[in-house]
C-alpha cells in the first residue's frame, strides 16, 4: 500500500472517529426514542387495563390509530381540526413576528455592536438563565387586571383589559417572547459568518446600503432564516404551556394542550 493511501486511510478514520460521538447520540436520543413512538403509536391497544402496548416488529403495526387522529382531524366527528388549524395560525404569526424582531436585533449584533459584541451576547443569552415557567409567570403578574399593564393603560385614561382572558394575542405573545432568543441566536451566528468584505465590495460597485442589503447580506443569511425558524417553529407547535398560563380558554386552545389533555384522560 502506498504513502498516499495510508494517509487517506488515516484521515478517514480520524473523520469517522470524530462524527462518532454524535452519531451515537443522535442514534441514542433520536432514532432510538423516535422509533418507540411509532411502536407505541402503530401498536395495540390493552382493552382491560386502557394503555398502549408497544410492537416493535414494524410488519405487526397496525394504521387503526393513524386512521382514527385522521378522523379527528377531518372526519365527520373531528374535533381536532379546528384546534390544529388555530394552532398553525398562531405560530406562524408568532415565527414572523419573531424574525422581524429577531432579524435586526442579530443583524446590529453582528455589525454593529463592535468591542461590546460579547455583552449584547450575554444579554440575549441572559432570559435562558430563568426557567420558561417563571418567564410566563411574570408576565402572568404583569398583565392580570391590576399588573402593571393595566395601570400604565390607567395613565392614558384607557379601561383595563383582561389579557387572561382568552386572547389569542396573549397567547401569541407569549410565544414569540418565550421562542425568540432562539432565533436571535441563530441569525446572529449566520450573519457574523457573512465576509464584510462582500459587503464592501457591494458598496464600491455603487449600490445603495439598502440593494446592499437586499442583494448580498439578506440570501447568504437565508440558511440561517430557515435553520433559525425550524428550532423556533418546531417547539411552538408542541407548546401548551404558553396558552395554559397566559389564557388557559377552551378557544385559544392549541394541539400541544389538546395532546396534554388527552394523556390525563383514559
Amino acid at each position: 500500500m502506498s504513502n498516499s493511501a495510508v494517509k487517506e486511510q488515516r484521515k478517514n478514520g480520524f473523520y469517522v472517529a470524530l462524527a462518532a460521538p454524535g452519531v451515537l447520540w443522535m442514534l441514542l436520543l433520536f432514532i432510538v426514542p423516535f422509533y418507540a413512538v411509532l411502536a407505541i403509536a402503530l401498536g395495540k391497544l390493552d382493552r382491560l387495563f386502557g394503555v398502549p402496548v408497544a410492537v416493535w416488529n414494524p410488519f405487526e403495526w397496525s394504521s387503526s390509530n393513524v386512521i382514527n387522529v385522521a378522523r379527528d382531524i377531518a372526519g365527520n366527528t373531528a374535533f381536532a381540526g379546528p384546534i390544529l388549524i388555530r394552532t398553525v395560525v398562531y405560530v406562524a404569526i408568532a415565527a414572523l413576528i419573531c424574525l422581524l424582531i429577531a432579524y435586526p436585533a442579530a443583524y446590529f449584533v453582528a455589525r454593529f455592536a463592535g468591542r461590546r459584541k460579547g455583552l449584547f451576547l450575554i444579554l440575549l443569552i441572559a432570559p435562558f438563565w430563568i426557567s420558561y415557567m417563571m418567564r410566563m409567570l411574570a408576565w402572568v403578574d404583569l398583565l392580570q387586571t391590576n399588573g402593571y399593564a393595566n395601570t400604565v393603560l390607567g395613565w392614558v385614561g384607557i379601561s383595563p383589559v383582561n389579557w387572561l382572558g382568552g386572547k389569542p394575542f396573549t397567547v401569541v405573545f407569549g410565544l414569540v417572547y418565550g421562542y425568540i432568543p432562539y432565533l436571535i441566536l441563530v441569525l446572529y451566528a449566520g450573519l457574523d459568518r457573512i465576509d464584510p468584505a462582500l459587503i464592501e465590495a457591494g458598496r464600491d460597485l455603487g449600490l445603495s446600503k439598502l440593494r446592499t442589503f437586499v442583494t448580498i447580506t439578506l440570501p447568504m443569511s437565508r440558511q440561517a432564516i430557515l435553520t433559525g425558524l425550524l428550532i423556533t417553529v418546531l417547539p411552538m407547535l408542541g407548546d401548551y404551556y404558553t396558552n395554559q398560563l397566559l389564557s388557559g380558554a377552551a378557544s385559544t386552545s392549541m394541539i400541544g394542550n389538546l395532546i396534554q389533555g388527552q394523556l390525563g384522560t383514559p
